[in-house]
């Protein structure tokens, strides 16, 4: 099954490690730093035509991992999870 993230954008469920509301987990430090360094390191997919709204945390190939930002709320990509998506 495939999660659609917007801006004809997809991934694998397997693939996902987990899905974020990116004004909650972005007051942590942590986060932001994380979110940055992706962002250098080119791993950062942006699958959001306006303001993002959350991120999807996925493995990529090897250790890397894949940032997917979406316009889509976390809420409805978990929604679109729950009932099969496509």
């Amino acid at each position: 099954m495939y999660l659609h993230l917007g801006q004809s954008v997809v991934t694998p469920y397997r693939d996902i490690i987990g899905i974020f509301d990116l004004d909650n987990a972005s007051w942590s430090h942590l986060t932001r730093s994380f979110l940055e360094r992706a962002e250098r390191e080119g791993r950062v997919v942006n699958a959001a035509a306006d303001i993002p709204r959350s991120f999807v945390l996925c493995q990529g190939k090897g250790r890397e991992s894949l940032v997917y930002l979406s316009q889509l709320s976390a809420a409805t990509l978990k929604g679109r999870m729950e009932s099969g998506g496509f």
